[in-house]
C-alpha cells in the first residue's frame, strides 16, 4: 500500500509540474496583455503533453568535450532528489511518518547543489560552469538563512514532526506573529529555487541559460521538472509552516496555489536583482533578523515554561 501511495502521489506530482507551466504561461501572457497557449485542446488544457512530447522525441545531442556519462546521468539525479523529497508530504496514513521530516527536508534540499555543481562542471562550458558557481554560492547563502527561519518555529513546536505544525496551528496561525519573517522566507524560497528576481544562474541576458545551457530535449526536460517540482514543494511547506496547515481541508491545495501564482507574479513583475546585492541581503540582513528571531522565540518559549511552572507550585 505503501508503494502504491507513493507512485500515485509521484504521478500527481508530475501532472500538476504540467499543469503548473500551462498556469505561469497563461498568466505572464495575461500580464502581458496577450493570451496564453490556446491552440492545443480546449483552452489549452493539453498544451504541456504537446510540450513534453516534443521535448522527449527530440534528438539527443551532446557536446563534444562533454564528460558523456556525467553528463547524462545529471538530469536523472536532479529529478530523483526533487521526487523524493515529496515522501515528505504529510500523509495521515499509508506512507512514511517523519519524526524528523525537519532535518530530511533541509538534507535533500542541500543535495541539489551537487546536481547544479555537476551539470555546469560535466557539459565542459565556459558559461555554464558560471551558472553553476553562481547558483551554487547563492543556494548556500539562502539556505543558511532558511535553515535558521525553519528552526524559529521548531523551537516553537518543539518537533522535528512537521505533522505536528497542523496542531498547533489550529487557532493562530505562524504568520499572525512573525509577519516579516514570512516575507523573508518567501525570499530565501525566491533565491533557493534560482527564481526571478534571483535568476542568476539563467541570467538570459548574458548566460543565455546558466548551468543548462548545453542541455536539450530530454536532459533539459528533466532539468525543468525536477525546478518546477521544487516551487511546488515549497509552496506546500510554506503554507504548512506559516497558512495552518490544515492538509485535510481544500483550502490548504488553494493557498497552494496561491503561493504558485505569487512564483509567477514576481517574475512578472521584478527585474534581475544585481549579484552583489543579493549577498548583501542574505549576509547582512535576513541572517541577523532571523537569528534575532531565533531569540525572541527562545525567550517566548522560556516565559511560557516560567508561567507553568509558577502555576503548578
Amino acid at each position: 500500500m505503501f508503494l502504491l501511495t507513493s507512485l500515485f502521489m509521484l504521478i500527481l506530482v508530475m501532472v500538476s509540474v504540467g499543469f503548473f507551466t500551462l498556469l505561469e504561461r497563461k498568466i505572464m501572457g495575461y500580464m502581458h496583455n496577450r493570451k496564453g497557449p490556446t491552440k492545443v485542446g480546449i483552452f489549452g488544457i493539453f498544451q504541456p503533453f504537446s510540450d513534453g512530447a516534443k521535448l522527449f522525441l527530440k534528438e539527443q545531442i551532446f557536446p563534444m568535450n562533454s564528460n558523456f556519462f556525467v553528463y547524462y546521468i545529471c538530469p536523472v539525479f536532479n529529478l530523483i532528489q526533487s521526487l523524493f523529497i515529496w515522501s515528505l508530504f504529510p500523509f495521515y496514513m499509508n506512507c512514511i511518518d517523519f519524526n524528523y521530516g525537519f532535518l530530511f527536508f533541509l538534507c535533500c534540499s542541500s543535495i541539489s547543489v551537487y546536481g547544479l555543481i555537476i551539470c555546469g562542471w560535466s557539459s565542459n562550458s565556459i558559461y555554464s560552469l558560471l551558472g553553476c558557481i553562481r547558483s551554487v554560492s547563492q543556494a548556500i547563502s539562502y539556505e543558511v538563512s532558511l535553515s535558521l527561519i525553519l528552526l524559529c518555529y521548531f523551537f516553537l513546536c518543539d518537533s522535528y514532526s512537521l505533522i505536528n505544525f497542523n496542531f498547533i496551528q489550529n487557532f493562530n496561525w505562524f504568520i499572525l506573529f512573525s509577519f516579516p519573517m514570512f516575507f523573508c522566507w518567501l525570499s530565501c524560497c525566491l533565491a533557493e529555487t534560482n527564481r526571478t528576481p534571483f535568476d542568476f544562474s539563467e541570467g538570459e541576458s548574458e548566460l543565455v541559460s546558466g548551468f543548462n545551457v548545453e542541455y536539450g530535449s530530454g536532459g533539459f526536460a528533466l532539468l525543468f521538472i525536477s525546478e518546477y517540482a521544487s516551487i511546488i514543494f515549497i509552496s506546500m511547506i510554506t503554507c504548512l509552516i506559516f497558512l495552518g496547515g490544515n492538509f485535510y481541508s481544500f483550502s490548504f491545495f488553494l493557498k497552494i496555489m496561491f503561493i504558485c501564482f505569487f512564483f509567477v507574479w514576481i517574475r512578472c513583475t521584478l527585474p534581475r536583482y544585481r549579484y552583489d546585492k543579493l549577498m548583501y541581503m542574505a549576509w547582512k540582513c535576513y541572517l541577523p533578523m532571523s537569528l534575532n528571531y531565533i531569540m525572541m522565540f527562545l525567550l517566548i518559549k522560556f516565559m511560557v515554561f516560567y508561567h507553568f511552572f509558577l502555576l503548578s507550585y
